[in-house]
């Protein structure tokens, strides 16, 4: 299986960029990861909020596969402990799916035709934080979940 995150925009802040880079390059030993950069919509002063959500959500519906499994990092998804993320991550893996792709939204979320295409919600926190961030957090605890799985002594309860 191959895991994808899917982003709006670059890495923009560098100790964030240098963040992800390190968690990217250690899940290489456990699982084929990329992460998908979705241009940023253009002109969106002239764009409502609803306006920049279908936009946004078209270009990321395009960049998806009809076989693939969307999970949406959305703040009103199923919270989970890093342990039980690792237990469901392992299933997920297992049920035959050839893409598992995670996606975090724009500054305003995700546009209805997104949430319709969507296998599932997961959430990270209750809290919000800047999209940047949320990408370090996810493939973070990506990796972590992974030294879970293999009684690494990287997590510790």
């Amino acid at each position: 299986m191959k895991i994808t995150l899917a982003v709006i925009g670059k890495t923009e802040v560098a100790f964030v960029r240098q963040g992800i880079e390190e968690y990217v390059k250690r899940l290489g030993h456990y699982v084929s990861f990329n992460i998908q950069y979705i241009g940023d919509v253009k002109s969106t002063r002239k764009m409502s909020e609803a306006q920049q959500k279908v936009a946004e959500g078209k270009a990321l519906l395009g960049a998806l596969e009809t076989s693939d499994h969307v999970v949406l990092l959305d703040e009103n998804g199923t919270e989970r402990t890093s342990v039980d993320f690792s237990v469901w991550l392992e299933r997920r893996m297992a049920s035959g799916s050839k893409r598992l792709v995670f996606v975090v939204g724009g500054p305003y979320g995700f546009s209805p035709e997104v949430y319709a295409r969507a296998n599932e919600k997961i959430s990270l926190s209750k809290m919000t934080f800047p999209h940047e961030l949320v990408r370090l957090v996810f493939v973070e605890q990506l990796y972590r979940a992974f030294t879970i799985l293999r009684h690494e002594p990287y997590h510790h309860e």
